[in-house]
């Protein structure tokens, strides 16, 4: 059983800038989202007697947003550098109109799930999903893990063996998280 939340809101979600693996911090807003998720959360397991490892990236907001939580389920966590967001590179920390200005024409048939991996330097979809298939390869017992938007929608699609476009699809509360359990994913808010 995995549990996965993505981290509050932050800063440069509210500014339209892609963080990959640079960082900005929670907002006001992203830390509620936090300690509603922690809420919840504390609540879902407490019907469980068994012990739950907790995995996060190492990234600030995704640390932040784990110390959120263990205000209401006290937990070491255990940083995972698979859980990490995906990095598009020098775009890291830049708004689409900004890449486009830097780097013309390379955005040219994108559409809102697939320029991620279009990047000339960043993390290409084979590579991160490579990721994401080693850390849940390694999973032997529940987890509840705090990861980012485009990497849970990675561990969400190939945990249920989706294909790529599916994957990139799939939305990325801020505010829920998800159970995955038995090759079934569900939402829980």
């Amino acid at each position: 059983m995995i549990y996965l939340l993505r981290r509050g809101e932050t800063v440069w979600n509210t500014l339209g800038r892609f963080q990959g693996q640079k960082d900005s911090p929670l907002t006001q807003r992203g830390i509620l989202q936090a300690d509603r998720m922690a809420g919840r959360l504390a609540q879902e397991i407490g019907e469980f007697s068994i012990p739950f490892e907790f995995h996060v990236s190492p990234l600030g907001r995704a640390l932040q947003t784990a110390a959120r939580i263990a205000l209401a389920i006290p937990f070491a966590a255990g940083e995972d550098a698979r859980l990490t967001e995906v990095t598009t590179g020098s775009w890291d920390g830049m708004t689409l109109y900004e890449i486009d200005v830097e780097y013309p024409g390379a955005l040219a048939g994108a559409d809102a799930f697939d320029w991620y991996f279009r990047s000339p330097d960043g993390e290409t979809f084979d590579s991160a999903c490579a990721r994401v298939e080693s850390w849940l390869s390694d999973i032997a017992a529940p987890v509840i893990a705090v990861s980012h938007g485009l990497t849970g929608r990675l561990i969400r699609g190939i945990y249920l063996g989706m294909s790529r476009r599916e994957m990139l699809e799939l939305p990325v509360p801020q505010d829920g998280f998800y159970r995955l359990e038995h090759r079934q994913v569900m939402l829980i808010e």
